[in-house]
């Protein structure tokens, strides 16, 4: 009993971990944009291509026996992960951080986490689903905390950038394919493997418009160094490693519930770290976005 208790805390604290490591990664970069005009494209490209190689080492250290090359062996594998990895890891993770270039990392984050209401409208329309009372719920309290988030209840004028908006929804919508279309690979590869090979491959593409060596780092102080190594490093790639790492001594409703603390983190520390305000009407949409958010949790680990 004293083991499994011990085995339990230790999924906590990993789940917990990496849902927090995720929010402040998105922060990071924020300040990374904004303060030390770090750009975008390069960014992207070293994240993606940095983080995929480090999570393909840790699959092979982790199963010595398998072959990292094991997903390239099947031509259908192969193109679901050409195709994965171009529409859903490359789009979410672009489109995510292009949101918050052009707005803050609190409401990119936000506006990232609503793909469920995505997902839910998905599923209705190709009617593999009925539209329950719940899911016409949770629309409503996403279309009223959006509106709040963005507005703070003026129909006259936005508080966040429309390119903010525009690739966040745009986040929101790569994400519910990332979801959807993932199951295809997942079922018969391990996560880690299928996530290191989609980063790397989306990070190559990357490459082309803006080379991973096309940076001058002589240019870099100590403390922009360190940033960009949390951004790539502990923001991504550990952050994805302790999460599954999680799935080991949790059930996938508690690590799905666990995973909630992510747009709170980023929240929190745009909040107090940036300095970023939020007005009384966005708050209560903050508010309302966290509420569906730990809903479609609850709901999604019970079903």
């Amino acid at each position: 009993m004293i083991n499994t208790n011990k085995l339990r805390l230790q999924g906590i604290v990993l789940a917990i971990i990496g849902a927090s490591l995720w929010g402040l990664g998105g922060t990071v970069s924020d300040f990374l944009f904004q303060q030390k005009n770090i750009d975008i494209n390069w960014y992207v490209t070293a994240r993606l291509l940095i983080s995929g190689v480090f999570l393909l080492i840790i699959f092979k250290f982790m199963n010595k026996n398998l072959s990292i090359f094991s997903i390239f062996k099947n031509k259908q594998s192969l193109v679901q992960l050409i195709i994965f990895s171009t529409f859903g890891m490359l789009l979410v993770q672009y489109s995510y951080m292009a949101s918050i270039n052009f707005g803050n990392a609190a409401v990119a984050t936000l506006l990232q986490y609503i793909a469920p209401i995505y997902i839910i409208s998905w599923y209705v329309i190709r009617k593999k689903e009925d539209l329950k009372l719940f899911d016409l719920v949770a629309i409503l309290l996403t279309l009223s905390g959006t509106f709040l988030l963005l507005t703070n209840g003026s129909f006259s004028s936005l508080l966040v950038a429309k390119s903010s908006i525009v690739w966040g929804i745009i986040s929101g919508l790569s994400l519910t394919f990332y979801t959807i279309y993932a199951t295809r690979l997942l079922v018969r590869f391990p996560s880690i493997l299928v996530v290191g090979w989609a980063m790397v491959i989306s990070g190559l593409i990357m490459n082309f418009k803006a080379p991973i060596w096309n940076f001058d780092i002589t240019t870099l102080d100590k403390s922009t160094s360190l940033y960009l190594a949390f951004g790539i490093f502990a923001g991504t790639a550990i952050a994805f490693l302790f999460f599954i790492k999680s799935l080991n001594y949790l059930t996938a409703k508690e690590t799905t519930l666990f995973g909630t603390i992510e747009p709170v983190m980023a929240i929190v520390a745009s909040t107090i770290w940036l300095n970023i305000k939020f007005l009384p009407y966005q708050l209560l949409g903050i508010i309302l976005i966290i509420i569906l958010i730990l809903s479609l949790s609850l709901k999604k680990s019970s079903s």
